[in-house]
């Protein structure tokens, strides 16, 4: 049965608006996969707002109470998309990290996966509900709350992919793909339609920040193809639409691997 994992980031969910027009996507998605599972981020500047609250009240603040924090900006997200897709008449339940199985080493701030155990997830997936999971966070062995640091919403998004056996991950961003230079400085910087996992990396490695290296070599090292769209052509029709696929010479695994 196909399941898609589609990725939003705080970008494409600015103000309370914008939570309508990921859901109408969401919901233009579900007629051609049957289980569908949305990783989310914090909205837009919600994270460095409630750093610079935390650092208001303790200039050093400790490092678990911090991802008790930072973790809530995610949640946010994760219920009030659920509320906008049930205005549309799509099911949908959300999940923080912890409730999603996703496993991490005790390191706050900076965890890495470990596991993913997706079992809450399954019975909503069966039954054709979206699930909306909260990215950037995990819980670890211990049961501490972690975050995953910079590039964690879009690892949360392979790790899922990966557990769930999922035929890709979408991203949604506000540009149209992957170019060789930054598009909103250099116009007519080239597009690239398909790329390999190394020439990705290496695009990212010279500084673009489409995607974090950490996904992309998650994503390698189990054979998840990656697609990087916009949300703003989605419904356009037009050919920019397309975006960048990562992966055309991906081969998928029988053995999950993770960070650790």
């Amino acid at each position: 049965m196909s399941t898609l994992v589609m990725k939003f980031g705080g970008a494409s969910l600015a103000a309370p608006e914008s939570f309508n027009n990921v859901a109408n996507i969401i919901k233009e998605r579900k007629k051609k996969y049957f289980r569908i599972v949305v990783v989310i981020s914090a909205m837009a500047n919600m994270t460095n707002r409630l750093i610079n609250l935390a650092k208001k009240v303790n200039k050093n603040p400790p490092r678990r109470e911090m991802d008790m924090l930072i973790s809530a900006g995610e949640r946010i997200s994760i219920s009030l998309l659920a509320m906008a897709l049930s205005e549309i008449n799509v099911a949908a339940i959300s999940f923080t990290g912890s409730q999603s199985g996703i496993i991490t080493c005790e390191n706050h701030s900076e965890g890495k996966i470990i596991d993913v155990r997706p079992w809450r997830l399954l019975p909503h997936l069966e039954k054709n509900d979206v699930v909306i999971v909260a990215g950037f966070q995990g819980v670890s062995l211990k049961k501490e709350i972690t975050t995953l640091g910079r590039g964690g919403t879009d690892t949360s998004a392979v790790a899922l992919a990966i557990a769930l056996g999922a035929a890709k991950v979408e991203f949604y961003k506000d540009v149209e793909g992957i170019y060789s230079e930054d598009p909103k400085k250099n116009p007519n910087a080239e597009k690239f339609e398909k790329l390999s996992y190394k020439h990705a990396i290496n695009i990212m490695e010279k500084g673009a920040r489409v995607l974090h290296t950490r996904c992309v070599c998650l994503a390698e090292k189990n054979g998840i193809k990656l697609h990087v769209r916009s949300f703003n052509s989605f419904f356009d029709g037009q050919i920019g639409s397309v975006g960048s696929i990562i992966g055309k010479d991906a081969v998928r695994s029988n053995i999950a691997c993770y960070e650790q």
